[in-house]
């Protein structure tokens, strides 16, 4: 029979478990296997310095995620991939400026400066990235009434870009989602990921937000309550 200073030390490791935020894990504690996937968001020229919509110190997370992806076989890479006179721009709304906001008929839409057009070079992928094993890119974005964050589904919360199904047919279980920005493309991919059935890690130190107007903070708090996990890259095992 346990006895009372048992009972307590018992008592008191759950208590401590419960307390101790889900971001804590050993160094290196992760080994991405076959089920994993690295998501790798929108690290495009527009979101990087000299961009349209640069993404502050956007360009420190290429060499995290080159040095973290090494440790996955399975890749994914998403491109915002937009019209010209995309409905998302604040160019094509009369008096409006980037960072306002709209209602659209799918919901609240922020308006962004002209980014990622199709076939410019604002829209490419950084040519900093060194990740061959990639096996796939989603371009998203690109139906003119519509915008689209998350690399899942559109903002209407119902067009599918097909990853789901793409992952689940390559028997992946979790997926780890790194890039730009944290509080709108990351988060979005994140949350639906969830919603997918998906165990969600997001790379905390291999992404970057944009913050307009607490976006960062709510973001972060919206996956938290989701049940995505806030990690480090130094949680990820990566070989030698």
């Amino acid at each position: 029979m346990l006895d009372r200073r048992q009972i307590l030390a018992a008592l008191g490791t759950t208590a401590l478990a419960a307390l101790a935020p889900t971001a804590l894990f050993a160094a290196a504690s992760i080994k991405p296997d076959d089920a994993s996937a690295l998501l790798v968001i929108d690290v495009q020229n527009c979101f990087l310095p000299g961009g349209s919509l640069a993404v502050k110190e956007g360009e420190q997370v290429v060499p995290v995620i080159n040095k973290m992806a090494k440790a996955f076989a399975n890749v994914v890479m998403t491109q915002d991939w937009h019209t010209p006179g995309h409905i998302s721009f604040a160019s094509v709304h009369s008096g409006k400026k980037p960072f306002e906001t709209v209602d659209l008929p799918y919901g609240k839409q922020v308006l962004w400066p002209d980014h990622c057009v199709q076939g410019t070079d604002g829209a490419a992928l950084s040519k900093d990235l060194s990740i061959p094993q990639a096996e796939l890119v989603v371009r998203k974005g690109f139906h003119k009434d519509v915008d689209s964050y998350s690399a899942f589904l559109e903002a209407d919360g119902k067009t599918s870009t097909g990853l789901a199904g793409y992952l689940k047919a390559r028997k992946i279980k979790r997926v780890f989602v790194a890039g730009l920005a944290t509080d709108f493309c990351v988060a979005w991919t994140a949350l639906d990921a969830r919603k997918a059935g998906f165990e969600v890690y997001v790379v905390e130190d291999a992404c970057r937000g944009i913050d307009t107007q607490g976006s960062l903070a709510k973001a972060w708090a919206d996956m938290a309550k989701a049940g995505v996990k806030r990690i480090q890259s130094a949680d990820i095992a990566v070989s030698a």
